[in-house]
């Protein structure tokens, strides 16, 4: 059954239009408690949002999308979305809701769902919620209309929590780090994290005004942060993006450290404490073959799936393992947490930059990546390029092309309309070709 609503990662598009809309999202939360309403009796739900503008008009309507179902809201206010899955769990809410567009810029807005579980909702409750939302969503009576609470101290508990998953008496002082909470969900938080452990902190991206969020800033802009680092003499940089959930680190160089990396360096030394669960990672098609490689001479086995953290979380916990993530940095370890975590990451890295001595160019480069390249091409909503004779013509001569030294991968995007089209190989200018045919063929597509 094709959802309507739902992406790969809840439901996302420009604020104030399509399904971005108040409106909707009165609807939305009404069909969202009737499907909850069924199967619980706490009727409890938290709210969490990032730092763009349109979030106060999608957490008041959801508010009382919720309220009017019969459910109780508890507003969290700005906090990163793996805080919101464990304030869901901890709290003993039915329901958790992020209001947020992740790394996207400030006019995107998007509704993230976490069952009480603190894991994000399965394609087939959201199916669900979305034929509740074709009937026609009921409302409660009057005698049971829900109630609104601000939780003032949500940040603190999530503080507190994240002091926690480091190894016991693991202190950060000496270290010198920059942080760039790319004007998001993060910016109060992530600093304090780090200054309550003991390190020198130099925070960038932390003065969000409801339109800067992800702008020159942040893990999909580390310019910046790698700037601080040269100026100021910093151990290293961690980027989060607007909703905290995921990270890219920078040495002492400034160079980026992507997920592949950091995976690879925390897989590697869990393996050897016997701590990483059926000796396995967990990742998408999306991760470097370089990165399959070296956890091969590892003795680590690397499980893919399809992109988005959801899926390579599904399958964590089908299969019983503890860490898995993204290369763009999702980075999920389900012992501390339900969904990717940036700063929970980024704390692993820094216990072992401590436990090593080691300088942070040297840690985070665990193996030498396989040249890889990705071009998105955007096309018009309600085509398919990939559906036409000439792009799968295009394909199918590209990965004959790349037999035998490399990859092809082509794939629409969850978010928007986007193809994205990602090719390795060890000879870059047979990848280089390739990718530009295909993006071409898609281009003149769509």
């Amino acid at each position: 059954m094709t959802r309507q609503y739902f992406g790969t990662d809840g439901i996302r598009g420009r604020a104030n239009t399509g399904p971005m809309t108040a409106p909707f999202m009165v609807q939305l939360a009404a069909a969202v408690g009737q499907y909850f309403n069924a199967t619980s009796q706490t009727r409890r739900v938290v709210i969490g949002k990032d730092t763009r503008r349109s979030c106060y008009m999608l957490e008041n309507a959801l508010t009382a999308g919720f309220t009017a179902a019969g459910m109780d809201v508890f507003a969290l206010g700005p906090l990163p979305t793996p805080a919101v899955g464990l304030l869901t769990r901890s709290m003993r809410a039915d329901l958790g809701v992020m209001i947020s567009a992740s790394h996207n810029p400030h006019h995107d807005n998007g509704i993230k769902f976490f069952g009480p579980d603190g894991f994000k909702l399965s394609d087939a409750a959201e199916q669900e919620i979305e034929a509740i939302l074709d009937a026609g969503p009921g409302a409660t009576d009057t005698d049971h209309l829900g109630r609104v609470t601000r939780l003032n101290d949500s940040a603190a508990r999530y503080v507190e929590y994240a002091k926690t998953t480091i190894s016991g008496g693991t202190r950060l002082d000496g270290l010198k780090i920059v942080i760039d909470c790319a004007n998001g969900a993060a910016y109060k938080a992530a600093p304090e994290v780090l200054w309550e452990l003991g390190a020198e902190v130099i925070p960038v991206g932390v003065a969000p005004n409801g339109y800067n969020i992800n702008d020159g800033c942040g893990s999909t802009s580390p310019g910046l942060a790698a700037k601080t680092v040269l100026e100021t003499g910093a151990d290293l940089a961690i980027c989060l993006d607007g909703d905290a959930d995921r990270i890219i680190m920078l040495d002492e160089t400034g160079t980026v450290v992507d997920g592949d990396q950091i995976m690879a360096l925390l897989a590697s030394h869990w393996a050897r404490q016997g701590r990483l669960n059926r000796n396995t990672l967990v990742a998408t098609v999306m991760s470097n073959l370089g990165l399959e490689t070296y956890l091969a001479d590892q003795g680590i086995t690397l499980r893919r799936t399809a992109v988005g953290d959801r899926y390579v979380v599904e399958e964590m916990r089908q299969g019983g393992f503890n860490m898995g993530g993204e290369q763009s940095g999702h980075i999920v370890i389900t012992d501390n947490t339900t969904t990717g975590d940036g700063l929970l990451a980024g704390l692993q890295v820094l216990a072992l930059l401590k436990e090593t001595g080691e300088k942070a160019s040297r840690l985070t480069r665990q193996f030498t990546p396989v040249p890889q390249l990705l071009q998105n091409v955007r096309y018009a909503p309600g085509q398919n390029p990939l559906d036409q004779a000439a792009v799968q013509d295009a394909i199918r001569r590209g990965e004959a092309e790349l037999n035998g030294s490399g990859r092809l991968l082509i794939r629409k995007s969850g978010t928007e309309p986007l193809i994205r089209v990602m090719g390795e190989s060890m000879d870059e200018a047979l990848l280089q070709a390739v990718v530009a045919n295909v993006a071409q063929s898609v281009a003149e597509a769509g």
